[in-house]
């Protein structure tokens, strides 16, 4: 009985290797074989169910509560916007606040904005490529090698993808309207009290 149960193990365990190799050779095939225009609907697909543009674009409020702005997609926190005064405690709490667009956060790492993700070359990702796309993602370094991608990034979910979705993501982003908006450094949280009464 051991003998045919092992047997069945062995089996069982040999056939699906076998599926699993059949299916990542089918997918890398398919990848492989994608255009560049099914690249950028691919990656179109992938950064609007990601939610990018819930930070990563402006707002404009309607009656059903901010909506992205069509006309600054993926432009960032807008460029000399009054930033609300912030309660300075946020640095020692357990609780984050974020500006009414969502292009501004604070919490114990500080404040943040989301970047400038449209292929403009001074104040987007225009001068980046590939690798240092993927890097970024995968690493969590601005430009693949700067200081960390702070909050709330969650570019650990993103590391997770493949790197033909990474590619995908980036001939997407390479293939939309550059805008030129330079959003501001992030406060590092011994700045917090300064800059929020610099900026009202």
């Amino acid at each position: 009985m051991k003998k045919y149960v092992s047997a069945s193990v062995i089996a069982f365990a040999f056939i699906l290797f076998v599926l699993t190799q059949l299916q990542c050779s089918n997918q890398n095939k398919e990848n492989k074989n994608m255009s560049h225009d099914e690249l950028v609907a691919r990656g179109k697909y992938l950064v609007n169910f990601g939610g990018c543009n819930d930070c990563h674009s402006p707002k404009v409020m309607t009656a059903q509560g901010p909506v992205p702005d069509s006309t600054r997609l993926l432009s960032g926190h807008p460029a000399g916007t009054p930033l609300a005064p912030i309660d300075t405690s946020v640095t020692n709490s357990k609780w984050v606040y974020t500006s009414m667009d969502l292009t501004a956060w604070a919490g114990p790492w500080g404040v943040t904005f989301p970047a400038n993700i449209t292929p403009d070359d001074q104040t987007g990702i225009g001068s980046w490529d590939e690798n240092v796309f993927v890097k970024a993602m995968r690493e969590g370094k601005h430009m693949g090698s700067g200081r960390p991608i702070l909050p709330p990034m969650p570019w650990q979910s993103v590391a997770g993808l493949t790197d033909q979705d990474l590619k995908a993501v980036f001939t997407y982003l390479k293939s939309i309207k550059p805008i030129s908006n330079k959003v501001p450094d992030p406060i590092p949280p011994n700045m917090v009290a300064q800059a929020s009464v610099a900026r009202k």
